[in-house]
C-alpha cells in the first residue's frame, strides 16, 4: 500500500466505457454551488437521469494541452433536506467483474499529480480521521490498480475552490455545498476523453461533499452519510472510473448512496477489474 496525504476532486468525462462495452454518457440538469463559484451547470436531461455533466474545454496550464471537464453528481436515491435547511438555496451490464465504467476507455493518469484537503467541516469529524480515511482509501484504489496514481497529499486550511471552467494544476478536496437537490457530492475531472486511447489521459480531479443537505459519520450512523463510504466512490471517479450499469448495486461505483451505508468502504469484484485493466 501506498502512504500519503490527500486532497480533493470533482470528475467530468464525455465517454463512458461500461466494462467491455463502451457506452456515451448520459446527462442530466444540475447545479453546482461551491465557495468561490456561482456556477450553474445545464446540460440536456438523459432518459435515464445519469448525472454526468460537461463543463467544456479550456487549456491545461501545466501540458498547454486542450482538456475537457465533467462534473459527475452522486445522488440519493430519494432525496430529502437536511433538517431546517432551505430548500429554495439549494443551488459492463450484469454481474460480478464485469461490473465496471470508465470515464473514458484509455483515460487514465500518466503522471502522479499531488492533492490538497480541507479537512474543515460542520459535522463534528476531526482532521486527522478526514485526512487519514480518505488517504487511505485512495491507497485501496492504488492497490487495486497496482500504481501509484494519486501522488501525496497535504492539509490545508486554504479556501479551496472546485474548478468549473479550467484547471488550475491543483487537485481540491473539501466540504461545501452542492446546489444540485439530492448531490450527496461532485467530483470534477478535467482531461482528453476523445481521440484515440493511448492518446487519452487525465489532468486534474477536484471533489466537493455536501454538508448542507447531508450530515455526515464516521460509522455508518442512521440518517447521515457515512464519510469513508462516499469519499471512497468519489476517488473512483478521480482515478477514471464512471458508473457501471444500475444492475451492479453491490459496487463501490453504483452511482446511487444512501444514509447509513458502508458497504462502498470495501472495492468489490467489478471496481477491482476496472482500475486493474484501467492501469
Amino acid at each position: 500500500m501506498f502512504n500519503k496525504i490527500i486532497s480533493g476532486s470533482i470528475a467530468l468525462s464525455l465517454v463512458l466505457l461500461a466494462g467491455p462495452a463502451s457506452a456515451m454518457p448520459n446527462h442530466q440538469t444540475a447545479e453546482l454551488s461551491a465557495p468561490g463559484t456561482n456556477r450553474v451547470l445545464t446540460l440536456p436531461t438523459a432518459a435515464d437521469n445519469s448525472p454526468v455533466i460537461s463543463l467544456g474545454t479550456a487549456i491545461d496550464p501545466q501540458s498547454g494541452k486542450v482538456v475537457e471537464g465533467i462534473a459527475i453528481v452522486h445522488p440519493k436515491k430519494t432525496y430529502d433536506h437536511k433538517p431546517q435547511h432551505d430548500a429554495a438555496k439549494a443551488g459492463g451490464k450484469g454481474g460480478g467483474s464485469s461490473c465496471y465504467a470508465f470515464l473514458a476507455n484509455g483515460a487514465k493518469w500518466k503522471s502522479v499529480e499531488n492533492w490538497a484537503i480541507n479537512t474543515n467541516n460542520n459535522e463534528n469529524l476531526t482532521g486527522s480521521f478526514v485526512f487519514d480515511n480518505f488517504a487511505a482509501s485512495l491507497d485501496k484504489w492504488e492497490t487495486a490498480g497496482g500504481a501509484n496514481i494519486f501522488g501525496n497529499g497535504a492539509v490545508t486550511s486554504d479556501v479551496l475552490s472546485a474548478d468549473t471552467e479550467s484547471p488550475d494544476g491543483v487537485n481540491e478536496v473539501y466540504f461545501g455545498d452542492v446546489g444540485s437537490q439530492g448531490a450527496i457530492a461532485v467530483t470534477i475531472v478535467w482531461g482528453i476523453f476523445s481521440g484515440p486511447p493511448f492518446a487519452r489521459e487525465l489532468v486534474e480531479w477536484d471533489m466537493v461533499l455536501d454538508e448542507v443537505d447531508f450530515d455526515w459519520s464516521a460509522t455508518g450512523e442512521a440518517g447521515k452519510m457515512d464519510y469513508e463510504n462516499i469519499t471512497t466512490h468519489e476517488i473512483g471517479h478521480a482515478a477514471g472510473m464512471g458508473h457501471p450499469d444500475d444492475s451492479c448495486l453491490e459496487e463501490t461505483m453504483y452511482r446511487f448512496a444512501d444514509y447509513g451505508e458502508t458497504k462502498k468502504r470495501d472495492l468489490n469484484a467489478g471496481d477491482i477489474a476496472g482500475i486493474d485493466k484501467l492501469y
